[in-house]
């Protein structure tokens, strides 16, 4: 079992794909794809082939082999040891 980590969006979502590379998780676009395509990404728990699924603050991310991911927005609560203000 993975432990969760945040990953924090400056949008209101973002695209898998996208996420995969703003987590470090792909270290390219190609990459994003194929991990997608392969069946090894699960958003909440369910396997996802779509590269172009948007993601919202709330979603969770678990990448075979990498772990486990919560989408949060900037500014959420939780953030604010950070300096940011909801």
């Amino acid at each position: 079992m993975y432990k969760m980590k945040s990953i924090v969006i400056h949008s209101d979502y973002i695209k898998l794909n996208q996420f995969l590379k703003w987590a470090n998780i792909a270290y390219s676009g190609a990459e994003a794809n194929r991990m997608i395509h392969e069946g090894m990404v699960k958003v909440d728990g369910v396997v996802e082939l779509k590269r172009g699924r948007k993601l919202y603050p709330g979603n969770s991310v678990e990448v075979k082999g990498s772990g486990l991911y919560l989408v949060v927005k900037e500014g959420s609560a939780g953030l604010a040891s950070e300096g940011t203000h909801p």
